[in-house]
């Protein structure tokens, strides 16, 4: 038996699935319904007369029966269904009790997904013939397909009762019992199959996993045993066996498998990254990182297989040491490998752990380049652009992205905040507008997208289209702390929706009551709407805040002159806009307001 590798016990569930049960309409099938009909109509030529004597049909019925069944037959293998149920019901209406006919159109109407029909047809098949193994097969396939487990299981039995020793009827019956939650009673069917064929893998592996539903992961473990047992040599059951402890939380157990096969072969890799894996748990990275530099040794090791591994591994790492075992590890992969886009993408989140950003990004431009259909290879390139502040690469890689992935909003939206931070807000509506288009409702980035279009509208004074951006996206998060301070911001600056700007920067004072930006926009929007002795309080704090900053802003302090200005206070107001002066990042109007000591709007 051809073997395959499986390594996530809990979810082998490979062996058998509702569409590999072998029960399907073949070839062959269609021959032997003909066949079955040959036979009941070639009947000797006194049976034939005895069965007039009983009102059978004729002999030339039988044969106008026969060429109707041929010629829904030919029908059938042209794939024109809908034609050959009409031959069929003729040549059922000249011998009503045929099994072979009611056999065909059951296969007919499955074929045209009509299973219900299809399963009346195949219990009537049954019904005339109890020991055709064959019609049993069908039904009990159709009875899976339409969830009817509990019918489908008693077909299986009729199966076993009569072929007791056929070990495939036992198995499908097993999975049956799975898809019914049935585990006791599929665990009893693989066990009945094994008595007949013997320990066998995929046998075993299917009652590991019936085993590990039910939470009995001893038992499991002992099923596994008893594979290893069966065949000593065979390294990949010892492997297997390893897995399954090391994922349950038995790991030192793991480690004799692991031995037995390193004696077997020395070079073994997956042998190697295993004990590596178990003496990091343990916190020995000694032991840990040698036995990873073994596992690389392995010459028989691919590129691919080597750059999991290490993707796994860097999972691991915590300490420095590691660190450069990993980096060295990828550094020597790269160069023997470098036209292996993985171990690029790997050396550049290395890289990017050891901050080396431009690094980073252009072993991630490497390793797209050698392949494209990574999505998130393309996302990291892109992001680091922006972090490097490389806005003309972001928009070169976000758009070569695009090219892959059309349908992707996200690099759509960066394609777009690009654009945006290049001040080219047509060329970033027509981004983002896509980017609204194609991203899945209610998901996180549909908000990110709104606000960037209530700023870019709002940069080409599209104000109407700005603030329905800006309420679109405060309707997918209400606590959007760029749109809040925003969108009141601008309304206060065009004095329009005043309320409805206080409201918002209100919201977010009160979520934010220590951050200078937030109390100057609900200080400035009360400001506008003539309110200067409540704004007073919240420019103080903002001025205050402000101070403490490292990178200050002028224009906060700006303000609170303003609004000094405004409730009397003219000597007070010169000394914040000469202190805002200083500071720098001020209005325009700054020098003229020191000049005439009064307020310039």
């Amino acid at each position: 038996m051809s073997r395959s590798r499986f390594h996530n016990f809990q979810k082998r569930f490979y062996f058998m699935s509702l569409y590999q049960i072998p029960m399907t309409f073949r070839l062959k099938n269609t021959f032997s319904i003909l066949a079955i009909f040959l036979i009941i109509s070639n009947l000797s030529f006194s049976q034939k007369k005895e069965a007039k004597k009983k009102g059978e049909p004729t002999i030339s019925e039988l044969q106008e029966a026969e060429s109707y069944f041929t010629e829904g037959m030919k029908f059938y293998m042209m794939e024109d269904y809908e034609k050959a149920i009409p031959s069929y019901q003729k040549a059922l209406e000249i011998t009503p009790n045929n099994g072979g006919i009611f056999y065909a159109l059951s296969n007919n109407y499955q074929k045209l997904k009509d299973e219900e029909k299809a399963i009346i047809f195949a219990e009537k098949a049954v019904q005339q013939d109890p020991e055709n193994a064959t019609y049993s097969e069908l039904l009990a396939d159709l009875y899976v397909r339409k969830r009817k487990y509990e019918e489908a299981a008693r077909v299986y039995q009729n199966l076993i009762s009569q072929n007791p020793t056929k070990a495939e009827y036992h198995i499908e019956q097993a999975a049956v019992y799975i898809f019914d939650n049935q585990y006791d009673d599929a665990l009893k069917s693989y066990d009945r199959a094994e008595r007949l064929m013997g320990v066998n893998e995929e046998v075993t592996r299917q009652k590991q996993m019936v085993l590990m539903k039910m939470g009995k992961v001893d038992d499991a473990v002992k099923e596994g045993e008893k594979l290893v047992s069966s065949d000593p040599e065979e390294i990949e059951f010892s492997i297997d066996q390893a897995e399954l402890l090391m994922s349950n939380k038995q790991s030192e157990k793991a480690i004799p498998y692991l031995e037995k096969i390193l004696k077997m072969n020395p070079n073994n890799a997956q042998a190697h990254v295993m004990l590596a894996q178990l003496y990091q748990e343990k916190g020995d990275m000694e032991k840990c990182n040698r036995e990873l530099e073994l596992a690389f040794a392995d010459n028989n090791l691919d590129a691919t297989t080597k750059a999991r591994i290490l993707m796994g591994y860097m999972g691991m790492v915590k300490d420095d040491k590691s660190r450069e075992t990993a980096f060295n590890l990828v550094k020597s992969l790269v160069k023997q490998n470098p036209n292996d886009p993985k171990s690029h993408a790997i050396y550049g989140d290395l890289l990017l752990q050891k901050g080396d950003d431009k690094g980073a990004r252009d072993e991630y431009v490497k390793a797209a380049r050698l392949d494209k259909s990574v999505h998130d290879v393309w996302g990291n390139i892109i992001n680091m652009d922006f972090k490097l502040r490389q806005v003309d690469s972001a928009i070169v890689h976000s758009e070569e992205a695009i090219e892959v992935f059309p349908n992707q909003s996200a690099f759509w939206y960066l394609n777009g905040s690009a654009y945006y931070q290049k001040r080219n807000h047509s060329k970033a509506v027509e981004s983002l507008e896509e980017a609204r288009r194609l991203a899945p409702e209610g998901s996180d980035l549909t908000q990110h997208i709104y606000a960037l279009l209530g700023d870019t509208y709002n940069s080409l004074n599209k104000h109407e289209k700005s603030d329905d951006a800006y309420e679109a996206a405060l309707k997918e998060n209400p606590a959007n702390d760029h749109v809040l301070n925003n969108y009141s911001y601008f309304l206060s600056l065009r004095k329009e929706k005043l309320d409805r700007a206080a409201q918002l920067a209100q919201l977010l004072v009160e979520k934010h009551p220590d951050d200078a930006t937030y109390l100057d926009t609900y200080a400035w929007v009360l400001y506008v709407m003539k309110d200067y002795k409540k704004a007073k309080p919240f420019l103080e704090r903002a001025a205050e805040l402000n101070d403490q900053k490292k990178d200050k802003s002028g224009v906060i302090i700006e303000h609170f002159g303003d609004v000094l200005f405004q409730l009397g206070e003219t000597q007070k107001a010169l000394e914040q806009w000469k202190k805002a002066k200083s500071v720098g990042k001020t209005s325009t109007l700054i020098d003229k307001k020191i000049a005439e000591m009064k307020l310039i709007e």
